[in-house]
């Protein structure tokens, strides 16, 4: 008898997971063992559950898919991450890699090659879409430093530099050269520009 693959399917849009999880429960070997609608949700899921195989929405509230295959490679290595989108930048891609991600591939594949794609990675494989790939190679990696992508994610909701300042246990003054040496760097008029150029580019 096949053993069967334990599968925590995330996503935000309780439509479209209650839909996947239907057509997935139609596979012999694959078991939908939890589903989650936010990042910390997928996590206390995990925990719980111990899954084979995480499906993991890129964009979630609370923490997006990147950051959950961060914490679950540490937590629960035995389990395979995958991540689904529906608008993938590039940067996203390299992010996901580093985090330990298996898997990596658009929201418009369908349920079959799903589900032969969660038995890969599960089996050791990775998988990452051909045209996602394509689309992180030519965009290039990021010109930003560690610090400056953190800074500019603090930016990016329009707090003041003394806020940013304090989050960030750095001076005022020291705040704002990274943040002007990251515009300068993405071509931007201000932060938030800066912020919202990086973000685009999946570099935030």
């Amino acid at each position: 008898m096949t053993a069967v693959i334990r599968v925590l399917l995330a996503d935000d849009e309780h439509l479209i997971r209650g839909a996947v999880a239907a057509l997935l429960t139609l596979e012999e070997d694959l078991a939908v063992v939890a589903e989650a609608a936010s990042g910390p949700e997928a996590l206390a899921m995990a925990r719980a559950h111990r899954p084979d195989v995480a499906v993991l929405d890129l964009q979630m509230p609370g923490a997006d898919g990147v950051a959950v295959a961060a914490s679950l490679r540490a937590e629960l290595p035995g389990c395979a991450v995958m991540i689904v989108t529906g608008h993938a930048r590039p940067g996203h891609l390299k992010r996901a890699l580093a985090a330990g991600v298996r898997g990596f591939l658009p929201k418009t594949v369908s349920a079959r090659r799903l589900a032969e794609i969660i038995r890969s990675v599960h089996g050791g494989h990775r998988y990452v879409d051909p045209e996602l790939a394509a689309d992180a190679i030519s965009a290039g990696d990021s010109p930003l430093s560690e610090r400056e992508a953190e800074l500019l994610e603090l930016a990016a909701d329009g707090a003041p530099v003394a806020e940013i300042a304090r989050r960030a246990a750095l001076a005022p003054g020291t705040v704002r050269n990274y943040l002007s040496s990251a515009a300068a760097k993405l071509g931007a008029t201000n932060r938030h520009a800066a912020a919202r150029i990086a973000r685009e580019r999946g570099w935030l």
